[in-house]
């Protein structure tokens, strides 16, 4: 009996470090995992800043934001929301990252005679000329962005010799409406050339 005791406690301490063994090796392999993941991580987050380094150079002759006026004038209209991008006129996956374009932040928007002042926090601040101004629209979604249908106001506008759609969303999407009336009559005025009247000097 006291033979069976013994190969019984030894089989009981056996079974233990069998399980402590499995446990340190479970731990290995999930420290593996982890390492494992944080090395693809860093991988992808490297791949898309040199994927937005390239695209930024791509953009190389796209000339200096127009920076805000010292007096800008009599505010038409104000919006607080965010701004979601930039991209090509017409194609919303055609990201524009030149000039801090591609940065996706907090802004302020104000309406004058002079454009439409565009004050982002923590991102370059700039002017979309009023006589650059060619459309406004509703729309769902830029630069790789989708929101609700008809969430978002872009601004198609001329910059050097592109033309660019720039997406903004107001904290009140009842906003837009506003927005776009102001600007539809300055974009097609903007947009259309100028006709001498017949018999002028």
């Amino acid at each position: 009996m006291s033979h069976n005791f013994t190969a019984h406690l030894i089989a009981l301490a056996d079974d233990g470090v069998e399980r402590k063994s499995a446990e340190v090796t479970d731990w290995a392999a999930r420290i593996g995992w982890v390492v494992g993941l944080l090395l693809l991580v860093a991988l992808v987050y490297w791949l898309m800043r040199e994927g937005w380094k390239w695209r930024g150079s791509l953009q190389g002759d796209l000339p200096e934001l127009p920076a805000l006026p010292t007096a800008p004038g009599e505010p038409r209209l104000r919006m607080a929301g965010r701004y979601h991008g930039s991209t090509t006129a017409g194609q919303w996956l055609d990201r524009i990252v030149a000039h801090g374009l591609g940065a996706r932040s907090r802004a302020e928007l104000t309406l004058t005679d002079e454009g439409i002042a565009v004050v982002r926090p923590g991102a370059p601040d700039f002017l979309i000329p009023a006589e650059r101004v060619r459309e406004a629209r509703l729309d769902k979604g830029i630069a790789g962005k989708v929101l609700t249908e008809g969430g978002l106001l872009v601004i198609t506008w001329e910059h050097g010799d592109r033309l660019l759609d720039s997406g903004f969303r107001s904290d009140r999407a009842e906003e837009h409406a506003a927005w776009i009336q102001a600007l539809g009559p300055a974009a097609t005025t903007a947009a259309a050339p100028h006709t001498p009247e017949e018999g002028a000097a």
